[in-house]
């Protein structure tokens, strides 16, 4: 995916011009020698999976991607580790606790030419909580086989579902 145009045209720090650091697509002052970085945002998401296997997933309220489905997910914070975000994130779109387990998937996403994200996917058990959307940004939840998914927001979500269905013994169609 080619890097968009610089974030800044001047210098966060010395308000002096931005150019491109030699040799890179990164834009660099020209006086103080800052270098802006667009690196990818670490998003987390957690696999909840019921008995027979169903994974928990959420149909996207607002946005661009409203009315299509995700495995609940969302961003980690400045300061915050990436399990607790994960966990915190789950928390906020299903009102269930969890708690972490094995890292079920990493993948680069790039679904959002505005911006790049690397996703990582936790098994995670259910430790308590009522399950309902909570912070507007889901409208259902449902378990859904992973072999028949509704329409998906994300196409990494697609890739993890496979995985698991393929796990499972249930490919996909």
């Amino acid at each position: 995916m080619p890097a968009g145009p610089p974030e800044f045209r001047y210098c966060p720090r010395c308000a002096a011009t931005m150019g491109t650091k030699p040799g890179t697509r990164h834009a660099r002052c020209t006086a103080c020698g800052f270098t802006h970085y667009q690196n990818p945002a670490a998003g987390v998401a957690i696999v909840v999976r019921d008995d027979w296997g169903r994974v928990l997933m959420g149909k996207r309220a607002t946005g661009e991607w409203a009315g299509l489905w995700c495995i609940p997910c969302g961003y980690v914070e400045w300061d915050e580790d990436i399990r607790d975000a994960a966990v915190r994130e789950f928390e906020e779109e299903t009102g269930l606790r969890v708690r972490t387990d094995d890292v079920v998937a990493v993948h680069s996403n790039f679904h959002n030419p505005r911006q790049h994200t690397v996703g990582t996917w936790f098994e995670g058990e259910v430790v308590g909580g009522e399950l309902q959307p909570r912070d507007g940004e889901l409208s259902e939840l449902a378990y859904v086989d992973p072999a028949a998914p509704p329409p998906l927001a994300f196409p990494t979500d697609g890739l993890v579902l496979a995985k698991l269905a393929a796990e499972t013994g249930r490919p996909g169609q």
